[in-house]
């Protein structure tokens, strides 16, 4: 884990500035989890049940608090792919705490503020850890499981689908347009908002094209079998 950690960080650090030093609290139950964070079972109520086995921890200032490993193998399901997004969770909690700490609005908040910001831009800030940390790379098959539902997911994603929808579109923005871009979107929570944080860094023409994209590549998921 912490190999995976180091070649995470030096990866990260081509866009980001990375914390110095952080403690990793590792946790054998959900449970244990919750006693760190008693504002993690409000983030899983609001979550959909499918892509709540993903919050697999949080990220602290100076501490990232995940579940173990063998805990995060006991999540997985027999999805293809699903043991592989929960392998990279100390990563993702890793590049949560990067792109928090590369948000100005949300060095300066304080709880509850914060995690209640957290919340209403789950698709940027989850999505982009989740990017970062490779997640969207295995979760083809798990998102095409969700999606046959029927359910027709709001642009951005809503914190009820963002562990699984966010980082692909983060992905296809990083695709069309490039990381910096991902870098400079996350760098900010816009006070009008989702649609002018997109519109702060992609014209009208293009956000209505990434969003054309990413409806086509969520309901091509949702044919993989």
């Amino acid at each position: 884990m912490l190999a995976q950690l180091e070649r995470a960080r030096e990866r990260i650090l081509e866009q980001y500035t990375v914390p110095d030093e952080l403690t990793v609290v590792l946790h054998d139950t959900a449970a244990e989890l919750v006693l760190s964070n008693p504002l993690l079972p409000p983030l899983w109520a609001v979550t959909a049940r499918p892509a709540r086995r993903y919050l697999t921890g949080w990220a602290g200032i100076n501490e990232l608090h995940v579940l173990s490993p063998k805990a995060l193998r006991e999540r997985a399901t027999s999805v293809s792919g699903s043991f592989e997004m929960l392998a990279l969770a100390p990563v993702t909690q890793y590049a949560k705490r990067v792109v928090l700490g590369a948000n100005r609005e949300l060095q300066a908040a304080r709880l509850p503020a914060r995690s209640l910001a957290e919340l209403r831009w789950a698709w940027l800030i989850d999505g982009t850890a989740r990017w970062l940390a490779g997640e969207s790379d295995y979760s083809r098959r798990v998102v095409g499981q969700y999606l046959r539902s029927g359910h027709r997911p709001r642009f951005p994603p809503s914190a009820h689908d963002a562990p699984l929808l966010a980082p692909i579109l983060i992905a296809m923005i990083a695709e069309q347009e490039g990381a910096a871009t991902v870098a400079r979107l996350a760098g900010r929570l816009h006070s009008n908002g989702a649609q002018a944080a997109l519109r702060g860094v992609l014209s009208g023409e293009r956000l209505l094209t990434i969003e054309n994209d990413w409806r086509a590549r969520l309901r091509g998921l949702a044919e993989v079998r």
